[in-house]
């Protein structure tokens, strides 16, 4: 897969060839760092890998080359984004030491089921990327993650006014809608090629009515429905929900509005056969107090304001930064990406 991709992404514009004094294209250098081909097709691939619509089309294919100019312009704005971030983390000086390296590099085996040396060298080379390569992409995660956290997250505060202003805006995400439990029996109806016997319909209308009577009578539900039922449901003694009532059929929204708790329904045709539904447990909507939407409200203006101000703080990087393009390409998809984030 990667291999194949790894062409497919050559149908870009990036391509020089090589000769032997150049051992690397060059694509832009920020404040000195640079991005290489190599590098970038790398973020190209894993982003393409991602969709499965791409799965079975060939490298020349219009379709490929339609995906990989859509995903190239972010791709190359969140690579220069990562070199100005990775920079400013080390002139913060973090640094990811050995101790740290192994305790994380330990986990990511644990995770994976790795814990094999062999089975985790025949990964790395799955994804064509030696442990160096791998220790690297590590210290670039860290390197973000603590800038963003130190210089970013630090600048994000919610006052109470806030708060309340977007809990009444949205009060509709705070909400658990009205639900229902019921209990079914269903007696099937045969059918055959040519459709439905008329005198099999009317037996099974019949044994729901006499069911019914059962029920009313005293009988369990749950146990009947487990004896007779022909629903997969009788596993669970004919249980069916918690179900949101909004997602009804609008029929059965009409059956069930007019039942109170304990309610056993008529015989209803449905196209297995005839069902009898008892109402085992209602629930009316109910909407989250500002106090037990806190968190979540924090959450969601959280991620607005961190995005925001990550934007304002990459814009500053960007603004105090020397950015020298060695591909007018890549500079084009680079400037509209920009551009597009400006404008949201």
């Amino acid at each position: 897969m990667t291999r194949y991709f790894a062409t497919g992404v050559l149908v870009l514009a990036l391509a020089v060839p090589l000769t032997s004094e150049v051992i690397e294209q060059v694509l832009v250098r920020v404040n000195g760092d640079i991005l290489t081909k190599s590098e970038f097709e790398q973020r190209q691939v894993a982003a393409l890998r991602t969709r499965a619509e791409l799965g079975n089309v060939s490298p020349e294919s219009a379709e490929l080359k339609k995906a990989i100019s859509e995903v190239t312009p972010d791709l190359v704005l969140d690579a220069v984004d990562e070199l100005l971030l990775v920079q400013r983390g080390k002139e913060k000086g973090y640094v990811l030491g050995d101790e740290q390296f192994k305790s994380i590099l330990d986990n990511i085996k644990k995770q994976n089921n790795l814990e094999d040396e062999e089975r985790f060298q025949a990964a790395l080379k799955q994804e064509g990327m030696t442990l160096i390569e791998l220790r690297r992409s590590l210290e670039r995660q860290m390197l973000v993650s603590r800038i963003v956290q130190a210089e970013v997250l630090e600048r994000v505060r919610i006052d109470e006014d806030e708060a309340k202003a977007y809990y009444e805006a949205h009060k509709t995400e705070f909400s658990t809608p009205a639900a229902i439990t019921l209990r079914e029996i269903l007696i099937e109806v045969p059918t055959t090629d040519r459709g439905v016997n008329a005198a099999q319909d009317d037996e099974a209308k019949e044994k729901a009515l006499a069911l019914r009577n059962r029920l009313l009578a005293g009988e369990p539900f749950a146990r009947l429905a487990a004896d007779v039922s022909d629903a997969p449901s009788k596993a669970n003694g004919g249980l069916v929900g918690p179900i949101n009532h909004d997602e009804l059929a609008p029929a059965l929204q009409v059956l069930v509005d007019g039942m109170k708790v304990g309610d056993i329904s008529q015989p209803t045709r449905i196209q297995r056969g005839y069902q009898l539904l008892q109402l085992e447990s209602r629930s009316e909507p109910k909407v989250k107090t500002l106090e037990e939407a806190r968190n979540e409200i924090g959450d969601k203006i959280g991620e607005q304001k961190t995005q925001q101000e990550r934007v304002k703080y990459l814009d500053k990087l960007r603004a105090e930064a020397t950015i020298v393009w060695h591909n007018v390409e890549l500079e084009k998809a680079y400037e509209q990406a920009l551009a597009q984030r400006r404008a949201r």
